[in-house]
């Protein structure tokens, strides 16, 4: 570890507290339409509306607004998947890529749709720029808007009061992707190109390198599908390399940017959620234990890659830092980006279930693949994609007063709410299908012949790949241990069942306690009543995090990246 490195890692936290406030006031004022942007876009959204017979004025319940989004998705699975299947005899395909094969287009389709942007292809070999475009960065800015939509529909359900509604969900799809989404990657995307990010038609070039020999050059709409792609937490890249490719991530100013993009919503929606409900301590609440969380991943993922990779030991290899190297594990890792950058975007990526990397997550040192795997196994509350964070911890900070109830003998309450039977069950129902698919979709792929074909390594780092590839789609994450090979049928159409249960089965129960939430009567404050704007609260919420992911993942964790280490120590050993 370096100076520079933690240089770089203060900049980030310190630049993405900064961002908080003035974009989760934005996105308050946007919704309620006191925000100058809406006044001033206004007479286009009231077109949009009435192209499409919507009165912004009605509200929904809980019901219609779970349907509308199962009902937009699933039209934007038919429609991203029929794009794939005809790229060939559409236009915009200047590499002249034929269709994509039926189990893949469904998994790519499926995959964006859910904000999850697994990846069982190379983009710049697979997709026409028509299907990048139309259909890869529009479900990314769909999916992305559709979270926010949730987590907005759930802090309503906290705020309201005796109400049977919790919004207009096509309302708020529309305004949080005019008014929020929309601008941000804009200028992102100008950003990017300024940096060197290329944005064209144009087909591949072809230039000689040194030896002679002909080399490909793949460019193409890159920068403004990158934009979206950080600032949605959709993470897919238009390369096969991602954000280690130096036309998605040219500079070292350009990566710090792409984090800060990528955690932007996720960070500001906690003071979103204070302004809501009326509370600014809440948000600061829920944003204090998602550092927590984050700075402790962090600091375990730069140490462990800091450090140097015991297995090249007795090889010689100098792994000291110095004036001319990072030194550390830097197998996997751009040597433009070195050790910080590369730990911090990763820790970044998984904690914020983005999915884009930078490095290798597969030649990162056992215990670090084993916080990058826990960091997404804890259901996306360390910021989390955009919406999807703010909901999920808000599951777990239901859990949290509930578990300090039953310690009391006394009815759990949060914000006024009396939190009741049918919430705890929809709260554990939304924090257990994830868990279920993460834990029995490897358990089947470890013994059948299909699942473990696609495997690079064996042992513990084989299981390690099997692990991370599900838990990354039930987490709707994206990124892989590279070592997996995944474009099978098998792999595609498990994954995508992965991926629409980790998305659907968890937003349809949080909708359902914003509904009941909503139609509550406020319960005053007692002497009783459990303080949830401190640092005790931070405290019990963050114990309820680990521990429940804890008891939850260990034993799978142990046979992974654990058995991994100690094999590696042992080995050493002798």
């Amino acid at each position: 570890m370096t100076w520079q490195g933690w240089l770089q890692i203060a900049i980030f936290c310190a630049l993405t507290t900064a961002l908080v406030k003035p974009l989760g006031l934005h996105i308050a004022r946007c919704l309620d339409g006191t925000s100058r942007l809406v006044q001033v876009l206004r007479p286009l959204e009231r077109g949009f509306f009435r192209v499409a017979g919507i009165d912004p004025t009605t509200e929904q319940g809980w019901v219609e607004y779970a349907v509308a989004i199962l009902w937009f998705h699933l039209f934007g699975i038919l429609a991203l998947y029929a794009l794939q299947r005809a790229q060939a005899a559409l236009p915009l395909n200047p590499q002249q890529f034929e269709a994509v094969a039926p189990d893949l287009a469904l998994n790519t389709a499926v995959s964006f749709a859910t904000n999850t942007s697994w990846q069982s292809y190379g983009g710049e070999t697979t997709l026409s720029y028509l299907s990048q475009m139309a259909g890869i960065t529009v479900q990314s800015f769909l999916s992305g808007a559709t979270g926010v939509a949730v987590a907005i529909a759930l802090a309503r359900g906290f705020a309201r009061h005796a109400a049977t509604t919790i919004g207009n969900f096509w309302v708020d799809v529309t305004r949080i992707t005019l008014y929020v989404i929309l601008p941000i990657a804009v200028v992102v995307a100008l950003f990017l190109t300024w940096q060197g990010a290329p944005q064209t038609l144009a087909p591949s070039v072809s230039a000689a390198g040194l030896e002679g020999a002909a080399q490909l050059i793949a460019r193409g709409p890159v920068a403004s599908q990158m934009a979206i792609k950080l600032l949605s937490g959709d993470g897919g890249g238009f390369f096969n390399a991602n954000s280690a490719h130096p036309f998605e991530n040219p500079t070292a100013l350009a990566g710090m940017v792409e984090m800060l993009t990528i955690f932007l919503l996720g960070a500001a929606l906690t003071y979103t959620f204070g302004r809501m409900v009326g509370d600014q301590a809440q948000g600061r609440v829920l944003f204090a234990a998602m550092a927590v969380l984050f700075v402790a991943g962090l600091v375990a993922v730069y140490a462990g890659e800091s450090a140097a990779n015991p297995a090249f030991a007795s090889l010689g290899v100098d792994q000291v830092p110095g004036a001319l190297q990072g030194g550390g594990n830097m197998e996997g890792k751009e040597l433009r980006f070195g050790i910080a950058q590369s730990a911090l975007f990763a820790t970044v990526t998984t904690a914020s279930s983005d999915g884009a990397v930078n490095a290798m997550h597969d030649s990162f040192m056992p215990l670090s693949g084993f916080v990058l795997m826990a960091n997404m196994m804890l259901d996306e509350v360390i910021f989390g994609g955009p919406g999807s964070g703010l909901f999920g911890i808000l599951l777990f900070a239901i859990v949290a007063v509930f578990i300090a109830g039953l310690m009391v003998g006394r009815t759990p309450e949060y914000l006024g709410n009396k939190i009741e039977a049918h919430e705890v069950k929809m709260t554990l129902l939304a924090l257990l299908c994830v868990p279920a698919f993460i834990l029995g979709l490897p358990a089947v792929a470890a013994v059948l012949p299909s699942g473990v074909a696609g495997l690079g390594n064996a042992g513990p780092h084989g299981f390690s790949e099997l692990l991370y590839a599900y838990t990354s789609a039930a987490a709707t994450n994206g990124s892989a241990f590279a070592g997996l090979s995944a474009n099978t049928p098998f792999y595609n159409l498990t994954l995508a069942l992965a991926m629409f249960a980790g998305r659907f089965m968890v937003i349809i129960p949080v909708l359902s306690v914003a509904g009941t939430l909503a139609t509550k009567r406020i319960v005053p404050a007692s002497a009783g009543t459990l303080p949830t704007n401190g640092a005790q609260f931070v405290g019990l919420l963050v114990g309820t995090i680990v521990i429940v992911g804890g008891l939850t993942y260990f034993p799978a964790l142990a046979l992974g990246p654990l058995a991994e280490h100690f094999a590696l120590l042992a080995r050493l050993s002798y």
